[in-house]
């Protein structure tokens, strides 16, 4: 009876229809689950997300969980985790995506899981770190260590969203740095971002990472948007 007085004052509803969620759905009702768009690009070795980054950074596997179209499921679900203060939608994504993973040789294998981070000033208005908090969902059920230390943003950016290519690149050039790299010797990291567009952002992060010894990285991300 609790429950359903509750529901009255706080109704559940999908975060993409908005249709209000039975006892056992979670965030998003089990019609709007299934038909999310998955691109299961972690069973391809040569992918889209792949060709990004092909000769620009050496990766082990690049992939994103769902693909993002303007208006669609996705962009509904990030609109959600990073701005209407969702944090515990994008620790569920995870989740969702690590059973996926799990029996992937690569992912499956991993030392750390490394979220981009964000600037201080920026962390303070939202409150959390979205791509952190993915990344904390991917972590728990892959029970792979969840590292937040490594990679600091030391200036804060404008938003990419509306930015072309080359402006990406040189909005994030040489805004990160490494903190305690030796931590990370020969070791294999998955960096980890909310959604995967030109990859500048993943690709400054790759490039500080890779001065350190024998590294070996991979990327994930919610979603990967086709330009």
């Amino acid at each position: 009876m609790l429950n359903d007085f509750l529901a009255l004052i706080y109704p559940r509803n999908c975060v993409s229809c908005g249709n209000s969620l039975f006892k056992h759905e979670e965030q998003v009702c089990n019609y709007c689950y299934t038909n999310l768009p998955k691109t299961n690009f972690h069973k391809q070795q040569r992918n889209p997300v792949d060709a990004l980054f092909y000769g620009r950074t050496p990766l082990l596997l690049a992939s994103s969980f769902y693909l993002f179209t303007k208006k669609g499921s996705i962009q509904k679900i990030l609109h959600a985790i990073k701005y209407k203060h969702n944090k515990d939608l994008a620790v569920l994504v995870g989740k969702w995506y690590a059973e996926d993973l799990k029996t992937n040789e690569i992912i499956s294998k991993a030392d750390f899981i490394i979220p981009v981070p964000l600037h201080s000033k920026k962390f303070k208005i939202r409150g959390y770190n979205q791509s952190e908090e993915f990344a904390r969902g991917l972590a728990e059920d892959l029970q792979i260590p969840l590292n937040t230390n490594v990679l600091k943003r030391k200036e804060f950016t404008e938003t990419q969203t509306k930015k072309s290519k080359y402006e990406r690149w040189e909005n994030v050039e040489d805004v990160f740095e490494l903190i305690a790299p030796d931590t990370f010797k020969n070791k294999h990291v998955v960096i980890v971002d909310d959604v995967i567009t030109t990859g500048a952002t993943i690709e400054a992060c790759c490039q500080l990472l890779q001065q350190i010894e024998g590294i070996q990285i991979s990327v994930l991300s919610i979603a990967y948007a086709d330009k």
